[in-house]
């Protein structure tokens, strides 16, 4: 899609077999004159060296942060039998899914939705929370102190 609009892009797909390979850091992208990185399905730790290189990593997490952080928490939350599920577009820090959350959406499922149908549900949730979450960034809407933030829409 980028492509179609001009844009310069960069995929570096990450699979078992290229995971211990060296990939492009932070060099790469700072030659590019990035300013903002933003990771959609990355599941990837990224180095202390990279988030210092880059103060502004926005990660969307298929969660209503703090609950179910990590892998699988449509997973989890079908097993705790929650009512509502969520989305947390956050900045990201050298703690695992613990950076100041920039946006964060909910939808409501029943004991009736199958693992598959809260991940169905979620990923149209993650996009619009991600979307919402960049645009506040780039429209220069969001301060962060003490890992909060206080959002000005």
């Amino acid at each position: 899609m980028a492509a179609q609009f001009g844009v310069p892009f960069l995929h570096v797909p990450i699979t078992a077999d290229t995971r211990p390979t060296p990939r492009p850091g932070a060099g790469v992208l700072q030659e590019r004159g990035i300013e903002l990185v933003v990771l959609a399905k990355y599941m990837q730790v990224l180095s202390d060296g990279f988030i210092q290189a880059f103060p502004s990593i926005i990660n969307i997490h298929h969660s209503f942060l703090p609950a179910f952080a990590g892998a699988m928490p449509y997973h989890q939350a079908h097993a705790r039998g929650v009512k509502v599920i969520g989305a947390t577009a956050h900045y990201v820090t050298p703690d695992l899914d613990a950076g100041p959350i920039l946006e964060q959406d909910i939808i409501r499922v029943s004991h009736r939705d199958t693992v598959e149908d809260l991940v169905r549900k979620g990923k149209d949730l993650e996009r619009i929370v991600l979307a919402r979450a960049v645009r506040l960034h780039l429209l220069r809407r969001v301060l962060t102190y003490n890992n909060r933030t206080v959002v000005f829409e």
